[in-house]
């Protein structure tokens, strides 16, 4: 009998910068399903993967001196160590450059295109360059983008359109029919209510201000609008429109699509609208998970409050980072971050809890039993209350996380340690061990105990990957006969094993030694080299041969066939002149007209695209992209810059 299927996905994680233990949340919450599922006996697909695509991107790459492609190359490679080292284990890894993918995207394209769902005609409207979004006036926030809070800018320009609005009622319909669509309800409510209801706009699905994406097949000068781009992830990673389809046909429609909040309304809305129009199934679930904050604040690096997994991990291990995600946050809600909450939930939990009872167990079974696990014998007055949680802890782990629920299949996990700790203070073995009479009691008290570590183990190998293991290895049991799902039930344990005691598996931590840590590393990071290096000295003599002047642009526009230049109108006091700049990828025309920049006025002029420039306007550039550099307040046109 073939295996049940089950297709979970993350979304694709942006190749612009490092990522943060906020988007580690994600891949650590679908791991842990995952893994669940596979236990139970799923034949699992989670796939992963790398929105590579986009002027964001190009942009970062440019200030970065690296080809897109070469910048996309380098960070893939890190994320892909992040995943291994937090033991996310996925099974298919997309990347957006991918030739199998691209090839997709435009059928896709086409497919809409032919059959009257994607139309041409111009688009001006407001976009939001960091998110990669469009927004009608109405949807933004104090004139902002309502997602990142960031400045957004006014776009014109011919583009391809994806006709949203055919679909609104049909879309709503299915929603309304199928209420666990998207979950949790609060994003259900915000979708249907801010999104749908007020009406969808057709949606832009092509631009032409920049290169670096997927070319429309008929129309070479426009690329795929990154979000169509990556959304159709989710079928061309499984062999959609290309000769193989099996996996596609084994696996789709998705059980469940996993995302942070901030992306709900294009995986809830966009997303299942041009899945009806290429007349394929909906995925299962759409299901929206919360921020991970720092200090009740928003992970960003803006503000430079955003948390490295690498160094965590690095001192803690990954299962102590992973228990964090998993148990703080009440999943689909919005979790905090903090060191001392981290370092308290560590102690409390795993050095104290857990780490303490296997610690006690093993001691206790060494010192009164030669080491070997004693066959149960007479019963004591407290072995009832902690089997009968034993046998119930099972079943409630499966009804959580069938529900998506880790946090709480956590909680009852630790409900049975916490009752294996009482058993201990309840029995106090140390006393029947005085009494040879009692000695059926001890050996019940110890076994029952070493029998509780052993089916948490198995428990605890969604959430926690290595910490099995080494509970097995101090019970004297052979790892790869102790992970059935089947056997987390008590009484299954072999009496006469031999236990080890080894280290502590989870040490108790020194506040204060780790927070002067946490400090230390932090400064370390504020410390980092800096990129790109100096170049080599100039003595002033040199330097001041360079003439630097503030001008006023009176005007500018594109250089014809020059994605890259902009031709700008300058005043230097009273001389007109005319400048090419190499910033249309980062200015719209009408943004720097009546602004004040900085150029070096005495380079020689050069002929750039047949137009003779006299000058270069200076600009800084970071991982955010390019600023051109402006005085902080307006002095008169051709004062000097010292």
């Amino acid at each position: 009998m073939a295996k049940p299927t089950y297709y979970l996905t993350t979304p694709l994680y942006y190749t612009s910068g490092r990522l943060h233990i906020g988007h580690a949340y994600t891949s650590v919450i679908a791991d842990a399903i995952a893994r669940y599922k596979r236990l139970r006996g799923y034949d699992v697909c989670l796939l992963t993967g790398t929105d590579e695509h986009g002027q964001k991107i190009q942009r970062t790459a440019e200030a970065a001196g690296k080809q897109p492609q070469e910048f996309v190359d380098g960070l893939v490679a890190t994320i892909k160590d992040l995943w291994q080292l937090l033991d996310v284990e996925y099974d298919v890894f997309i990347r957006t450059t991918a030739e199998h993918h691209e090839r997709a995207v435009q059928g896709i394209f086409e497919k809409l295109y032919k059959q009257g769902d994607i139309y041409k005609s111009e688009y001006q409207g407001w976009y939001c360059e960091p998110c990669e979004s469009f927004f009608t006036e109405r949807q933004l926030k104090d004139g902002k983008c309502p997602d990142c809070g960031r400045e957004v800018q006014w776009l014109k320009e011919e583009s391809y359109f994806f006709k949203l609005s055919k679909y609104q009622d049909r879309l709503l319909k299915y929603i309304e029919e199928h209420p666990e669509f998207i979950q949790p309800v609060s994003r259900r409510n915000e979708m249907i209510n801010t999104f749908i209801k007020p009406g969808l706009e057709d949606l832009c699905v092509s631009r032409t201000t920049f290169d670096w994406g997927v070319k429309v097949p008929f129309d070479p000068k426009h690329v795929v609008y990154v979000w169509l781009d990556a959304l159709s992830n989710y079928i061309t990673a499984l062999g959609y429109g290309s000769d193989d389809d099996s996996a596609f046909r084994r696996y789709w429609p998705a059980d469940v699509h996993l995302m942070g909040k901030e992306i709900v309304r294009f995986h809830a809305i966009i997303w299942p609208i041009i899945l009806m129009a290429l007349d394929l199934p909906l995925p299962k679930q759409v299901f929206g998970h919360g921020w991970l904050l720092f200090d009740d604040d928003k992970m960003s690096k803006s503000k430079g409050n955003v948390v490295d997994p690498v160094p965590l991990v690095a001192r803690y291990g990954s299962d102590a980072l992973r228990y964090y995600l998993l148990r703080e946050i009440a999943f689909g809600a919005d979790g905090n971050f903090t060191p001392e909450l981290f370092i308290t939930r560590l102690n409390a939990d795993l050095a104290n809890d857990l780490g303490n009872l296997l610690s006690r167990t093993v001691a206790m079974i060494e010192k009164y039993f030669a080491g070997q696990i004693p066959a149960p014998g007479e019963a004591t007055d407290f072995d009832a209350s902690l089997l009968e949680l034993a046998y119930t802890t099972k079943d409630q782990v499966e009804q959580a996380m069938d529900n998506l629920r880790p946090q709480v299949a956590l909680e009852a996990i630790w409900q049975l340690v916490k009752r294996a700790n009482k058993y201990i203070d309840e029995t106090m073995p140390w006393v029947l061990a005085k009494e040879e009479a009692k000695r059926g009691q001890l050996a019940t008290v110890l076994y029952n105990l070493a029998d509780v570590l052993r089916l948490t183990a198995i428990l605890l190998q969604p959430f926690m990957p290595r910490t099995p293991q080494r509970i097995w290895e101090q019970l004297g049991l052979v790892a790869s006969q102790e992970a059935q799902w089947e056997q987390a039930v008590p009484g299954r344990l072999a009496a006469g094993q031999q236990v080890k005691k080894g280290e502590a598996i989870f040490p108790r931590l020194d506040l204060k030694a780790e927070l002067a840590a946490w400090e230390e590393e932090g400064q370390k990071e504020e410390a980092k080299p800096l990129t790109p290096p100096l170049a080599e000295e100039v003595d002033i003599d040199y330097f001041s041969k360079v003439d630097l002047r503030v001008v006023n642009v009176l005007a500018a526009e594109r250089v014809p066939k020059a994605d890259r230049l902009l031709k700008l109108q300058v005043a230097l006091g009273p001389e007109r002149r005319t400048i090419v700049a190499g910033i249309a990828q980062h200015y719209e025309p009408e943004e720097l007209v009546g602004k004040q920049v900085v150029i070096v006025a005495n380079l020689k002029p050069a002929k750039i695209r047949g137009i003779e420039s006299q000058g270069m306007v200076l600009a800084a550039s970071d991982e955010k992209g390019l600023a051109v550099l402006t005085p902080q307040r307006p002095v008169e046109a051709g004062s000097k810059a010292k």
